[in-house]
C-alpha cells in the first residue's frame, strides 16, 4: 500500500522524497562535525490526542511553537509566524492588521479549526477564523495538528487544527515588559505579570499594537476601490488565566481573553446620485473577540483522569464606511472528558461535547441557531517500537444532521533515531450560517463538505539534528461554493445560490530539517502543493505550488543575530496570477543585563513589493527597535 501511494504521487512529490534524503544526509554530516550535543526532551502536546502526551508518542504530523520561538521570531503577527511552519500558507488582505486566515495542506481557511485553550473561535457566519484579531503577546505556545482531525475536533478540521495556548503562571512573581517602535509609525507595548503562591497560579497580559500602515489596495485595482489614504490598525488585548489546586491533583481554572481590533481598509459605497461607486469614505473594521472558560482537571485515581470545561466565545465584526453592517457569533460549549491509562504506554480517551451557536447579522433573518452534540472515543498505545492511534467521533447537528468521522495511524521506530508513520482519516466542513441562511444566497439543504485523506511520513532526530518528510493526499467532495445558474437552485433564487459545486484534490509534500553547529542554529522547511479543482482541473485560488523558509541564528555571549528568508511561489487569484516573492527579515538581540534585552529587526529588508492577495499590497522595508525586561531574568 505504501509503495502504491508513493508511486501514484505526482513528480514533484517524488522529487521531495529525494530532497528529504538529501536533508537527512546533510544533517547527519553536520551532526558528526558539530560540537557536543545535548539531548532535548520531547515537548508535551495536547492537541494531537486531546490529552497531554510527549510529541514523539503521537502518530501524526504535529509540531509545537514554544514561547522562546515566539518571542525570538521576527514575525509581525500570528499568521506570519504560522506561515513559516511546514504545510501552512497564509491569505491576508494587505499588511499587518488586515483580515487574515491560514490554509493547512491546501485546504481553505474555512477548513482549519482554531482553538484558544480548547475553545473554538471564529465567525460562524463567514465560516472561518480571522487571525488578525489575536495578539502574539498573550500566547505561551501554539500547537499544530496537520491532516484530518474531525475525529477529534469535529466540523471544519479538514486541513487540521491550530491551538493557541495562553500564558499560565508558575514560580515566583514575574513582571515582564516589552516595548518597540517601527516604521509606518508602528508601535507595540505589552505588560505581563505571572506567578504562583501556594495553591494559586495566575498570569495576566495587557498589550497594545498600532500602525499607520499603507493603503491596503494598489492603485488601479480591478474594482475601483483604491483610496490613497493609509489603512492602519490598532489592536488592544487583555488576557487572564488563573487556577486553584483544591486538593492534590485537582485544579480549577479560569481563562479570559478580550481582543479588540480597529482597522481601516479600502472599499466603495454606491452613490445613487451619480450611479457610480464612491471609494472616498474611510472604511473600517471593528472586530472584537471575547473568550471565557471555566475548567476542572483532576486525577480520580492512578489510572483515571477527568476534565470538564464550560466556555463562551463571542466573535463580533462591524464593517463599513458611511454605514456599518454587523456579524455576530456566540458560542457556548460544554465538554466532559475522561482518560484511562490501565498500563504505561496505553491510553483510552472518551469525550462528550455540546456546542450551541447563535448568529446575528443584518443579512440573516432573525437570529439563527444550531446545536451540535458529539461523542469521541480515542486510543493511543505503544508496543515495542510500534505506535498505534485511533479516533472515532459522531456529530449530530440540528442544521445538517449526523456525521461520523474516524482516523487510524500507525508508527514504527525503525531505529532509535528514525521513525515512520502512516495515517488515514476522514473529515468534514460544516456549511456556514451564510451558506444556509444568507438572504438571496443561502440554501438550508446544503450538505457538509466531506474528505478522505492518507499520509505517510518519516522523522529523524539525533541530538540537535532533525529532519522529516510527509507525503499526503486529500480528496474533498461536495465543495461549497457559488452556483450562478438560478435553474440549478431551489425555487425563488434569481441570482444564483450556495451549492455543493465541486470536488478537490489536495496533495503534496512537506520537508523540514534543523541543525545546531556550534554557535549557529539552522532550520528549513520546503513545501510542494498540488491543489486543484477536480472538475475544471484548475489550481485552487491563493495556493502556491511551492513555499520555502530558511532561518539561521548565530549566538555568542550576549549577542544573538538572525536571518529568515521566506519564498512563496506564484498563486492564482481570480483571473490573475500573483507573482512569486521572497522576503528577508534580519534581527539582532543584545542581552544587556540578566533582566534586560535590546532588540532590533529589519523586516522585508530588500523592500520587496508583492501582493499577498490580488490588488492588495503589504508593507515595504520596516525597521524596529525595542526593549524587553523580565524581573526574574531573561
Amino acid at each position: 500500500m505504501l509503495r502504491i501511494f508513493i508511486m501514484s504521487l505526482p513528480p514533484f512529490a517524488l522529487r521531495a522524497s529525494s530532497a528529504a534524503a538529501w536533508l537527512c544526509l546533510v544533517c547527519g554530516v553536520l551532526s558528526a562535525s558539530a560540537f557536543a550535543q545535548t539531548t532535548t526532551l520531547a515537548p508535551v502536546m495536547v492537541t494531537g490526542s486531546r490529552e497531554p502526551a510527549p510529541i514523539n508518542r503521537l502518530v501524526g504530523d504535529v509540531s509545537v511553537i514554544d514561547a522562546e520561538h515566539i518571542r525570538a521570531s521576527t514575525a509581525d503577527s500570528i499568521e506570519e509566524l504560522l506561515q513559516r511552519e511546514g504545510g501552512i500558507q497564509v491569505s491576508r488582505n494587505g499588511g499587518a492588521g488586515q483580515s487574515a486566515g491560514v490554509m493547512l495542506r491546501g485546504s481553505s481557511a474555512s477548513s482549519t479549526v482554531v482553538l484558544i485553550d480548547g475553545v473554538r473561535i471564529g465567525s460562524a457566519t463567514l465560516g472561518q477564523t480571522d487571525l488578525s484579531g489575536i495578539s502574539l503577546a498573550q500566547i505561551e505556545r501554539i500547537e499544530i495538528l496537520r491532516g484530518p482531525a474531525s475525529s477529534l475536533y469535529g466540523a471544519d478540521a479538514v486541513g487540521g487544527v491550530v491551538q493557541i495556548i495562553t500564558r499560565r503562571g508558575k514560580g515566583p512573581l514575574d513582571i515582564a515588559v516589552h516595548a518597540a517602535i517601527g516604521a509606518y509609525a508602528s508601535r507595540e507595548l505589552d505588560v505581563f505579570v505571572s506567578g504562583s503562591s501556594g495553591a494559586f497560579d495566575y498570569a495576566a497580559t495587557l498589550s497594545h499594537e498600532a500602525s499607520d500602515g499603507v493603503s491596503a489596495l494598489k492603485p488601479g485595482d480591478k474594482n475601483g476601490y483604491f483610496n490613497p489614504d493609509r489603512d492602519g490598525f490598532k489592536r488592544s488585548s487583555a488576557q487572564f488565566r488563573g487556577g486553584f489546586i483544591v486538593a492534590p491533583g485537582h485544579r480549577v481554572g479560569i481563562s479570559m481573553i478580550d481582543s479588540r481590533l480597529r482597522s481601516q481598509f479600502d472599499s466603495a459605497d454606491f452613490d445613487p446620485s451619480t450611479n457610480k461607486l464612491d471609494p472616498t469614505p474611510d472604511f473600517r473594521n471593528r472586530f472584537d473577540t471575547r473568550v471565557t472558560s471555566l475548567d476542572y482537571r483532576g486525577a480520580i485515581s492512578t489510572e483515571w483522569t477527568m476534565s470538564v470545561q464550560a466556555s463562551k466565545e463571542i466573535d463580533r465584526l462591524e464593517s463599513g464606511g458611511t454605514t456599518f453592517a454587523g456579524f455576530d457569533t456566540s458560542r457556548q460549549q460544554l465538554t466532559w472528558q475522561a482518560a484511562w491509562a490501565p498500563v504505561a504506554g496505553q491510553q483510552f480517551v472518551a469525550a462528550s461535547e455540546r456546542l450551541d451557536e447563535t448568529v446575528a447579522a443584518d443579512a440573516l433573518a432573525g437570529a439563527p441557531k444550531r446545536r451540535n452534540d458529539a461523542v469521541v472515543l480515542g486510543y493511543s498505545g505503544a508496543f515495542t517500537g510500534h505506535k498505534l492511534q485511533a479516533d472515532v467521533r459522531h456529530d449530530h447537528n440540528s442544521a445538517f444532521g449526523n456525521v461520523d468521522t474516524g482516523k487510524l495511524g500507525w508508527g514504527f521506530d525503525l531505529t532509535p533515531t528514525l521513525s515512520l508513520r502512516a495515517v488515514a482519516g476522514t473529515a468534514f466542513r460544516a456549511p456556514s450560517f451564510n451558506d444556509l441562511y444568507f438572504s438571496g444566497f443561502g440554501v438550508a439543504t446544503i450538505r457538509p463538505e466531506r474528505s478522505q485523506s492518507v499520509e505517510v511520513g518519516a522523522n529523524w532526530r539525533d541530538g540537535d539534528s532533525t529532519a522529516g518528510i510527509t507525503l499526503y493526499r486529500n480528496r474533498v467532495r461536495d465543495l461549497i461554493g457559488y452556483e450562478p445558474l438560478a435553474a440549478n437552485c431551489p425555487p425563488g433564487f434569481t441570482d444564483g445560490c450556495a451549492a455543493n459545486v465541486s470536488r478537490a484534490r489536495l496533495q503534496g509534500a512537506t520537508l523540514n530539517a534543523s541543525q545546531r553547529v556550534g554557535a549557529f542554529s539552522l532550520r528549513a522547511t520546503v513545501d510542494f502543493l498540488d491543489a486543484k479543482d477536480d472538475i475544471t482541473g484548475k489550481r485552487l485560488a491563493r495556493r502556491a505550488a511551492h513555499q520555502e523558509t530558511l532561518g539561521v541564528d548565530w549566538s555568542s555571549g550576549q549577542w544573538i543575530i538572525g536571518a529568515t528568508v521566506v519564498d512563496v511561489g506564484a498563486r492564482p487569484d481570480g483571473a490573475a496570477t500573483l507573482d512569486a516573492y521572497q522576503t528577508l527579515d534580519l534581527q539582532a538581540r543584545y542581552k544587556a543585563t540578566l533582566h534586560c534585552q535590546i532588540e532590533a529587526k529589519l523586516l522585508n529588508a530588500t523592500n520587496r513589493q508583492y501582493e499577498p492577495a490580488h490588488d492588495y499590497q503589504s508593507f515595504g522595508r520596516q525597521a524596529w527597535i525595542g526593549v524587553r525586561y523580565s524581573s526574574v531574568g531573561l
